[in-house]
């Protein structure tokens, strides 16, 4: 039996006229739905959701340092071993494809004002992030 699959993302992935995209499911693979012209284009939700991983993981090896800081910071934890923790799930991003993200992180994402902007094929083309990003990053990597 195949696991049933979620979108990552639900929540927080919108057209390009930031609609918000409703998510369904297609056997068990998740789908991301954009209105296009009045029809329903589903997107298979792995599409997007790599997409956003993948980014997310490359910004968080090319910012370790600022981002295991932060992590701790936010912890407020400051020893060796929550380094060394932190420093090893930075570079294991990409299990959250299979764990996901809990409903209330998802929220908090959107509250805070992180949105996935993607065209009618469901390739990314903006990610607006919290704060206005990461420093330091090329925000025309979309």
């Amino acid at each position: 039996m195949t696991k049933q699959r979620l979108a990552l993302f639900s929540g927080l992935v919108y057209d390009e006229n930031e609609q918000l995209l409703a998510t369904a499911s297609i056997g068990s693979e998740a789908q991301y739905i954009l209105l296009d012209h009045g029809f329903k284009r589903h997107i298979p939700a792995e599409t997007i959701d790599r997409q956003v991983v993948d980014w997310l993981q490359k910004q968080a090896n090319d910012n370790k340092e600022l981002v295991s800081e932060n992590i701790m910071s936010l912890m407020g934890k400051d020893d060796l071993f929550t380094k060394v923790m932190v420093d090893s799930s930075i570079g294991k991003m990409d299990q959250v494809m299979d764990q996901g993200i809990p409903e209330d992180a998802r929220n908090m994402l959107g509250m805070m004002g992180f949105k996935i902007i993607v065209d009618h094929h469901g390739d990314v083309i903006d990610l607006k992030l919290p704060g206005g990003g990461i420093e330091g990053s090329d925000e025309d990597d979309w």
